[in-house]
């Protein structure tokens, strides 16, 4: 068995890569690991000291299967169980923190096509586990799977076993604090929503409507094979054309699990995560919300948001590519706005971690309360072409440590001058190294991208 969590939780293909027996294991260590952290920190004491645990799930059909192991697995550990039903990831968050349990699992892969499924553990309150407590985890389970069969005597018996029940009122719960979290109402605008037939289906519609927007609802209608099948985020052509042929005021895009969104305007044109942080952190900004004026993104943010942002004097603080990592430069801070390209946006006032629900709504209430298209609010940043090439290799620590490599990366910034950037990234589960490079033109941008490819792969 090698390494379980990657940047996003467990992932992989489901009833083979993630198979029942394994999200069993997963679900009893995340229950034992995090039952031992409540009553270290003394979240759970006397009689009611067993851990709570909220699970949710996208409608893929194997998260059905897949909800079955998780709920046995942690009902097994002595956990009460808290089933919330198909809800987007960050409802699951919410809930987590709303209902005062210990545990949150979402079984989803996000983006991920239908025959992919994936686990995410958020700790009490709501919020993501940091890597030391998904060591603790891979450890159990990596333990038990090297040990002899656990016996009875080992586990909770009788009335020490967890108890299971449904939550009817999940997806109202967390409508209901969109709703709060978004008070500008959106009477006038009319939104045509993507869903990818995923986690979105019922609560996109549900929540943009309250909101006083008209809404048009594309891609949700999910029956288990359906999530993300060239919809949603990474196929916005539909929704492009959608809004165009309805005269519709925007698009919102949605993953699987609809953790992030992405946006088109009322001409079809995409309006990606750069384009859309950039118009929160001005709003933010302008009603003196944005925490020390500070955007934190990603390194594979668009340089064009970086100069947008130094125009309007916000600072930004870049950290690895992942979430995770973004939320953890969001809590140590204290800062109040951050994301990444993809379209995953974190608003921690309402928020811990990313929901593209939240966010679209926000997005929307710049455009109704500006009375301005989304195109204008969108021009405030300029997108530099970028080129990202994935080169193999033999090597990658040899890559890093080349000076033939840094001092042609140094040679090709200097030829940038300024107006462009270089970023090499090796992948953290392949033998590849990404080589990413931004130009004022897709030209000079593949060029320079394709001449550092070249000198990369040849590195032994």
């Amino acid at each position: 068995m090698g390494r379980l969590f990657g940047t996003d939780g467990v992932r992989g293909l489901a009833n083979a890569d993630l198979s029942p027996e394994l999200a069993t294991a997963i679900s009893a260590a995340a229950a034992g690991v995090l039952a031992e952290h409540a009553r270290v920190g003394g979240r759970r004491r006397g009689a009611d000291a067993r851990p709570v645990a909220v699970v949710g799930r996208d409608p893929r059909a194997s998260g059905e299967m897949l909800e079955a192991a998780v709920t046995a697995g942690l009902s097994a550990a002595g956990a009460d169980v808290l089933r919330v039903g198909v809800l987007p990831t960050p409802g699951v968050a919410h809930l987590t923190g709303a209902l005062d349990a210990d545990l949150g699992v979402m079984i989803s892969a996000s983006h991920n096509p239908m025959p992919d499924n994936g686990i995410k553990l958020f700790a009490a309150g709501g919020h993501k586990l940091p890597d030391v407590l998904e060591d603790e985890i891979e450890a159990h389970v990596h333990e038990a799977a090297g040990g002899p069969p656990v016996g009875a005597a080992a586990r909770p018996t009788g009335r020490g076993i967890g108890r299971v029940r449904d939550v009817p009122d999940a997806l109202d719960r967390y409508t209901a604090h969109l709703a709060t979290a978004t008070p500008t109402p959106l009477a006038g605008l009319h939104v045509v929503v993507d869903c990818a037939h995923g986690a979105a289906s019922a609560a996109a519609p549900r929540a943009y409507a309250a909101a006083g927007a008209r809404v048009t609802a594309l891609h949700a209608e999910p029956d288990g094979w359906n999530i993300n099948e060239d919809v949603g985020s990474t196929h916005m052509d539909a929704l492009a054309h959608a809004v165009v042929a309805e005269g519709a005021d925007l698009g919102i895009a949605h993953d699987g699990d609809a953790d992030r969104c992405l946006a088109v305007d009322a001409a079809g044109e995409v309006v990606d995560g750069d384009q859309i942080l950039a118009v929160l952190a001005l709003d933010l900004l302008a009603r003196g919300e944005l925490a020390d004026a500070t955007l934190v993104v990603t390194v594979m943010s668009n340089l064009g948001l970086h100069l947008a942002m130094a125009d309007a004097g916000v600072t930004l603080r870049t950290t690895k590519v992942g979430d995770r990592y973004v939320l953890e430069e969001l809590r140590h801070g204290g800062f109040s706005l951050g994301g990444e390209q993809s379209g995953h946006v974190v608003l921690p006032a309402h928020a811990t971690t990313g929901d593209g629900l939240l966010t679209a709504l926000r997005l929307m209430a710049c455009v109704a309360q500006s009375g301005r298209p989304l195109a204008d609010l969108a021009a405030v940043m300029t997108r530099l072409p970028q080129v990202l090439v994935n080169v193999p290799v033999a090597d990658k620590a040899a890559v890093g440590s080349s000076s033939e490599v840094a001092d042609a990366v140094a040679a090709a910034e200097a030829e940038l001058g300024g107006k462009g950037r270089v970023l090499l990234r090796p992948s953290g589960t392949e033998q590849l190294v990404r080589v990413m490079v931004e130009a004022p033109t897709q030209r000079v941008a593949g060029e320079v991208a394709d001449r550092l490819a070249g000198l990369v792969s040849a590195v032994r």
